[in-house]
């Protein structure tokens, strides 16, 4: 044997159920017999998605795949790939799932070792630019399949039989939504009667934190386009518009450029690949407005009008653009359809949970070591996206929320660190999915304060349309201010409650019917920090100005800094010798604290 082999053995519950221990047995008994212990690194892994052909065995380099395998079968594999360099062809798995793809490149690092990316496939291994590499990896074959041996009826079955939902943040059946579009011509509704449909991809993301849609559309454009494709020959439809904010110039740049190619090598246009299909593609940019992520809003701003929801129903699948039926998806779900009709509904439906099916992508941010885009299956822990992805806190300072779903999700604190994640699980612990935004909070922040940010966000990007949600959000963020600057009573908590309570049930649109969600759930999880601001007037988390107090303590040396660093001249004292802080002038800047090299000042 001239290399060193890592063999990887999946440890997921199909696997374990076909005796996947036995197999790893007789693999140490024969690595043994033939003197290579020292020489091949047995590896566990979750589930490959594969159950079907379980247990599973990978072998690298290489890559290969071994299905079905039983004790009996290592002798030979260890003997003929192994030792003689020889892959076993009779068990080796010929399927090229797509996903699998990134592992070849990236390995088994440990940051990409729990993930399993769908969605981001093509991500950082092909050129988004360049049509060809995108072809070189079953690029528009999926395309090709549903033109040639399906019916956009038997596409519609293959979407529902996946399973997949909406990953735009609701979580609504994608095959059932596109079957309501299909039907909707039919319908008994004069508005609805129309042989003109529109698919729309929602590119609008405006969650802080969040970059999912952006980096997907950047690095893989062609995959949404073929999914979008897919979905108007599944409903009918002749025309598709990715509505995408102006914000994002490479992306906008790379979706006219895929745009372009898909159109030359004539997978977008008239008669495609020579079908009696025709389909044009179209962008459409936003002004960056928060609530253009909602449907009947999106909709109205392409029409040409001011972003503003609209009650529903109708919903577009039945009266949309311009009235006709229109099927709206966004970034994520159209790049999981030709996963989806390549690799068959009924294997994708294997990953996931029972009623949250696929993977899900995640912008994660904030206080963890390892920020950056992510897809896990759905079921994955919050606490091994945190701790085993995200590569724990900085600094070893102490985990103290994460906050899912952008601004219009909750805070969840250590407790529900082995929630999985998944749209029931999330939402029972008091949270959301939304569209993938995951921002971890450390001991270092304050948990009102977090609260105002998300709310204050949230009540400036508000359209204005409904009263609960203009007015309602507006006065909650003054009695979060109120709290925030040592002015609060004991009834403002009750109050904020009461306020949220309102505007989750009367609002008009999910922006919102979510929007108190950051303050409901820190006053339920942290309530003790509200209690402390109001009763105690003390932030303990040193985050909030109005109620910091800076001292000098007894370790100042009288070196100056801190007094030639004030800007109201609120530091007093001569050289070498302790300063000391007027607290009527200081206006709570930080600017000593900072400056301070001998930890002589702190904060009360």
């Amino acid at each position: 044997m001239s290399k060193e082999y890592i063999i990887t053995i999946c440890d997921g519950t199909g696997c374990i159920q076909k005796g996947n221990a036995a197999i790893r047995k007789a693999l140490e008994q024969q690595l043994k017999d033939h003197n290579l212990t020292n020489d091949v690194r047995i590896n566990l892994s979750g589930c490959l998605g594969m159950c079907d052909k379980g247990p599973i065995v990978v072998i690298n380099p290489g890559y290969t795949i071994y299905g079905n395998v039983t004790p009996a079968d290592i002798p030979e594999i260890v003997e003929e790939h192994l030792v003689r360099g020889q892959p076993v062809a009779r068990l080796a798995i010929q399927e090229d799932h797509l996903y699998n793809r990134f592992f070849r490149i990236f390995g088994d690092a440990k940051f990409f070792g729990k993930q399993m990316r769908i969605a981001l496939r093509n991500c950082g291994i092909i050129d988004p630019e360049n049509i060809d590499d995108y072809l070189s990896l079953r690029g528009y074959e999926a395309l090709a399949k549903v033109l040639t041996d399906m019916t956009p009826k038997q596409v519609i079955e293959e979407v529902k039989l996946s399973g997949l939902r909406g990953r735009g943040g609701a979580g609504f059946p994608t095959g059932v939504k596109w079957q309501l579009t299909a039907r909707a011509g039919s319908l008994n509704s004069p508005r609805a009667a129309s042989d003109e449909k529109y698919v729309i991809c929602n590119a609008d993301e405006g969650d802080p934190g969040a970059f999912m849609d952006r980096s997907a559309i950047e690095g893989d454009p062609h995959t949404v386009l073929e999914g979008m494709i897919i979905g108007g020959y599944a409903i009918g439809a002749k025309q598709g518009i990715v509505y995408i904010r102006a914000e994002y110039p490479l992306a906008v740049r790379r979706l006219e450029k895929a745009i372009a190619d898909a159109r030359e090598h004539g997978f977008i246009g008239k008669n495609i690949l020579g079908s009696d299909f025709s389909f044009d593609i179209d962008i459409r940019l936003g002004a960056g407005a928060f609530v253009c992520g909602e449907e009947t809003a999106l909709i109205r701003s392409i029409e040409g009008g001011r972003g503003m929801p609209r009650p529903r129903p109708p919903y577009p699948s039945v009266e949309g653009l311009f009235g006709k039926p229109t099927l709206i998806n966004n970034v994520e779900t159209w790049a999981n359809i030709p996963v989806v009709i390549l690799d068959s509904g009924k294997w994708f439906s294997t990953i996931g949970t029972e009623r949250s099916k696929g993977t899900k992508v995640f912008a994660l941010a904030g206080k963890v070591v390892n920020t950056g885009l992510i897809e896990v299956p759905m079921g994955t822990t919050l606490r091994e996206i945190i701790y085993d992805i995200g590569g724990g806190i900085p600094d070893n300072k102490e985990f103290k929320a994460v906050q899912t779903g952008g601004p219009s999700g909750g805070c969840l604190p250590a407790k529900y660190l082995d929630t999985p994640v998944d749209y029931e699980s999330l939402a029972k612990a008091g949270s959301i999915m939304g569209s993938g935004g995951m921002i971890v909070i450390d001991q270092d922040s304050c948990m009102v304060d977090i609260a105002k940010f998300f709310l204050e966000f949230t009540q400036n990007e508000s359209c204005g349309k409904c009263t609960p949600c203009r007015e309602g959000t507006k006065r909650m963020l003054d009695i979060l201010i109120k709290i925030t600057e040592g002015k609060g009573e004991m009834y403002d908590i009750e109050n904020l409650k009461r306020l949220g309570s309102m505007i989750k049930k009367a609002s008009l649109c999910g922006l919102g019917q979510s929007a108190p969600n950051p303050v409901l759930s820190t006053i339920l999880n942290f309530r003790e920090e509200y209690e402390e601001h109001v009763k105690d007037k003390k932030c303990r988390a040193g985050v909030c100005k109005k109620l910091l107090t800076y001292e000098i303590t007894d370790k100042c040396v009288g070196c100056g800094a801190c007094k030639k660093a004030c800007p109201v001249a609120a530091i007093t004292g001569t050289a070498k010798a302790k300063h000391v802080i007027d607290q009527n002038k200081c206006i709570k800047c930080g600017a000593c604290f900072s400056k301070c090299k001998f930890d002589a000042i702190i904060k009360k």
